[in-house]
């Protein structure tokens, strides 16, 4: 658990490592839900679970009375000093809530296909890279490469044997052209959960912890 999480469960017993791969995650999550917000005008809290943790956890401010203006920089700010996320990954995101979420009943819709979307993914990488992913984290680069090439036979590789690939490759392209993110969004978000993921205690240190 990271440092922000541990903020939202003050009092639980808990090491915590800031910027962990939940985190992560959260703050994406906080990000698409303050798009959403600002896009369609939502007010109601209670749609939007994440948001409405962050924000009153860290009180940020409501802008010009729009909910997820300030939220959306708050996060931007945050990501970019913990996770070094450039500008375009949160365009790309801008862009795909503009193209699919042009009215209230697809919201819900949105967030179970981008869900969807990243469980496949993580799951169909961690399958093809296997034991690429025990290069040290310090070869940055090269996990990096790694990672794109990966992302990359997702995409265009149509000659998987395994038929519990093919079912996951085919999932995945056909959610990304519903969410239309570009080969370099999905290797930045998957190179960041790799590397991440690097970073969290294994197993056994864990069941020594507790």
């Amino acid at each position: 658990m990271g440092i922000i999480s541990s903020i939202f469960n003050r009092g639980e017993k808990e090491q915590v490592k800031s910027g962990g791969m939940e985190d992560y995650m959260m703050l994406v999550r906080v990000y698409f839900q303050s798009v959403l917000a600002s896009r369609l005008g939502i007010n109601n809290l209670a749609m939007l679970p994440d948001l409405r943790t962050y924000k009153q956890t860290f009180r940020v401010p409501t802008l010009n009375n729009k909910l997820g203006l300030g939220e959306k920089v708050s996060v931007r700010k945050t990501m970019k000093n913990i996770y070094k996320v450039d500008d375009s990954f949160f365009d790309e995101i801008d862009a795909s809530i503009k193209k699919n979420c042009k009215k209230m009943q697809d919201v819900q819709p949105y967030l179970y296909q981008f869900q969807g979307f990243t469980q496949d993914l993580m799951m169909l990488v961690g399958n093809l890279m296997k034991f690429k992913l025990r290069v040290p984290g310090i070869f940055k680069k090269v996990i990096y490469t790694m990672t794109e090439k990966t992302v990359n036979d997702i995409f265009d590789k149509n000659d998987f044997m395994d038929p519990g690939v093919i079912k996951a490759v085919m999932s995945i392209r056909q959610y990304d052209q519903r969410l239309r993110f570009s080969r370099k969004w999905v290797t930045d978000f998957v190179y960041q959960i790799v590397m991440l993921a690097k970073k969290e205690p294994k197993g056994t240190e864990e069941a020594q912890s507790k």
